[in-house]
């Protein structure tokens, strides 16, 4: 129990400096979300004028007069309220709606490439770690390892260059625009279909994840109960899945955790490449716009999943490994 509030006080405070530093960067970058807003509503031909301004600087609680440390904690405050603010470049529409509008889509994309990367790089490590020193290891060591080097925007261009613009994949939207599908099963089809190029980039730049399982397994093929199995007559797959991989999963749940941080900030350009309507294209268009409210928004709701996804993780692990259970007694 002890273990688990420390984890939680530990979470919090991390949470605290996230929430801060959300605070202070986007108002630190040059330009006036205001005069931009009003910009747009000149455009569209709207009578600009001080009452005007002053109006539109109240409705989106911009240069009220106050003191930033007082913002600071009102901002703190509307965290916890759920009241975000109301977005900029969406107007009228608030920050949750356009948030909860994109959120879907990048964990959709964010959880399949997870869940099918870490499938690939566990079986292919457990694989090539049995058949080590041998051809087909350095392969796919090798070709992993330089396949998760490249820049995730680079596999997108590629993908999207050799698949999408040459009609095979399309290349926009999670679903076809205007499709009325007959059934459920082919609204998931087209579902599938438009999100097949994102999912396949992200999970090309999680490669790397093969050197680390294989790391975990020669490790455990090491050690002396492996040894007694093999002496014994244990069946081979068995000492490789039930005996070797089993424990060199461990150090891979945490290291899973982790990897959410990296998959959500490659989604966030990936979804650009392949305008997909998720939370990247959203904080592209809040970026440019300057939607304070809309990028802390984002960068609240990353921060957010980050931490969770490693606060499970450390409860996984205490649960799954005896030893950190015995140790925190």
């Amino acid at each position: 129990m002890n273990y688990i509030l420390k984890r939680i006080g530990f979470y919090l405070i991390a949470f605290l400096a996230a929430i801060t530093l959300n605070f202070f960067l986007p108002r630190m970058m040059p330009g006036d979300p205001v005069q931009m807003f009003l910009a747009e509503l000149y455009k569209g031909g709207g009578k600009i004028d001080e009452a005007t301004i002053r109006s539109v600087e109240a409705l989106f609680g911009y240069n009220t007069g106050e003191p930033l440390i007082v913002s600071y904690f009102k901002y703190i405050g509307s965290i916890f309220t759920g009241n975000w603010g109301i977005s900029f470049k969406y107007y009228p529409q608030t920050v949750r709606e356009v948030i909860d509008r994109g959120l879907n889509w990048t964990l959709f994309l964010v959880g399949t490439a997870l869940v099918i990367g870490f499938i690939v790089n566990s079986l292919l490590g457990i694989f090539v770690s049995w058949k080590r020193g041998s051809r087909l290891d350095t392969t796919f060591t090798v070709g992993g390892q330089i396949l998760a080097n490249i820049p995730s925007v680079v596999t997108a261009l590629i993908l999207s260059l050799l698949l999408a613009r040459t009609g095979l994949f399309p290349t926009g939207y999670a679903i076809t625009p205007l499709y009325m599908p007959p059934t459920m099963f082919d609204y998931f089809k087209d579902i599938a279909y438009h999100a097949f190029l994102p999912i396949l980039a992200i999970v090309i730049t999680g490669l790397g994840g093969i050197m680390g399982m294989r790391a975990n397994m020669i490790n455990q093929l090491g050690e002396d109960y492996i040894t007694m199995g093999i002496a014994k007559g244990v069946p081979q797959h068995k000492i490789m899945f039930n005996y070797g991989a089993r424990n060199a999963l461990l150090p891979v749940v945490t290291s899973l955790a982790m990897q959410i941080g990296f998959l959500l900030g490659g989604s966030l350009i990936i979804e650009q490449v392949f305008n997909y309507p998720g939370l990247g294209k959203i904080m592209v268009n809040a970026i440019n716009g300057r939607d304070y409210p809309l990028m802390q928004g984002i960068l609240l709701m990353s921060t957010m999943l980050m931490l969770v996804a490693n606060f499970m993780a450390d409860i996984g692990i205490l649960f799954l490994d005896p030893r950190i259970r015995n140790q925190k007694k």
